[in-house]
């Protein structure tokens, strides 16, 4: 008996490898997604205005990173004790109002840098509702705990969302032409619209999302949402609060990925990544045992030898720990 309903993705055609810079920007199943490709040592820069959601917020912020915009304290509201931006996820607020420009602007100038010379930008959207500030008739990204009667809440059409993405698409391929994007929906489900809202919302941006990949050549989609939603099918897979997709799930979801994302040898190097790295993260129980510190010089001469072999990873952390004998 199968329990699983069959699902047939194609792999890349153009692999990622670890040589290559991958932007990625959208909703916290983003976060899962960057947080993997991190650990296993892959040039990532991940939400440089923290999590977005919808359509209307990520082609605003990545029109700030192809305009190098950089924040005034215009920019900011002070609200809840904190000064806070429209545009950014909470991460970015601070009681000093200084200390909220230079982290906002600090993440601009790096996303403006990175934009350019990045050959994949991972997109993933999360809902196609929006809030609208009465006060100020504009999109924002994240309300902040704000009073509910400031906003309005509207959901997008498909033919806004395609007009709005198909415009930031072809300005990112002028500015670069070696770009490559890979759209995702969010297996999340937003039960604070309901089911039925949360199905509306999640189907526009399927079709929107398709009806651009069908258009560009550069454009690709990985079914994260069909494997949590179709392929596993199951309460036992999201957390307590049945909206966000739990560890099995996600992990479900991250060794699709690897088939589909990477080649044979790049998926090889992964595995004595991650072995390294698990290996760093080993919290002994007797530290100061011969047995642990054989485990420490072990580990360090195999992460020496991995670093010979792939000069381009990053291992410094690690070395470091396993050469202070996990001090």
């Amino acid at each position: 008996m199968n329990l699983l309903a069959p699902i047939q993705i194609k792999p890349l055609l153009t692999p990622i490898t670890h040589g290559q810079k991958i932007m990625m920007i959208g909703s916290c199943f983003t976060e899962h997604i960057g947080k993997e490709l991190s650990d296993l040592k892959f040039t990532v820069l991940q939400n440089p205005n923290g999590i977005l959601f919808e359509p209307a917020s990520i082609c605003r912020s990545i029109t700030g990173y192809l305009e190098k915009k950089l924040y005034q304290e215009s920019d900011l509201q002070y609200f809840n004790d904190l000064w806070q931006s429209w545009d950014h996820h909470s991460r970015f607020s601070d009681p000093e109002i200084n200390n909220s420009l230079n982290l906002i602007n600090n993440s601009q100038s790096e996303a403006y840098q990175f934009i350019f010379e990045a050959d994949w930008l991972l997109i993933t959207l999360g809902s196609s509702y929006v809030y609208r500030l009465k006060e100020e008739d504009r999109f924002v990204a994240n309300c902040h705990k704000a009073p509910s009667q400031w906003f309005d809440k509207y959901l997008i059409s498909i033919e806004e969302q395609v007009s709005w993405l198909d415009n930031i698409i072809h300005r990112l391929f002028h500015v670069n032409p070696k770009l490559k994007i890979l759209f995702t929906i969010s297996p999340v489900r937003h039960l604070r619209d309901g089911v039925i809202d949360n199905n509306r919302s999640k189907a526009r941006l399927i079709e929107t999302v398709h009806h651009l990949v069908n258009k560009f050549d550069r454009l690709f989609y990985f079914p994260a949402y069909e494997l949590v939603v179709d392929v596993l099918r199951d309460y036992r897979f999201y957390d307590i609060d049945l909206a966000h997709p739990n560890y099995a799930a996600t992990r479900f979801v991250m060794d699709h990925f690897a088939e589909f994302a990477f080649d044979e040898p790049t998926r090889e190097l992964n595995q004595k990544i991650r072995e390294i790295v698990t290996a760093s993260r080993h919290k002994p129980i007797h530290p100061d045992s011969a047995q642990h510190k054989q485990f420490l010089e072990k580990s360090y001469h195999k992460t020496l030898a991995l670093c010979q072999q792939h000069p381009g990873l990053d291992f410094e952390n690690e070395l470091a720990y396993f050469n202070n004998l996990g001090i």
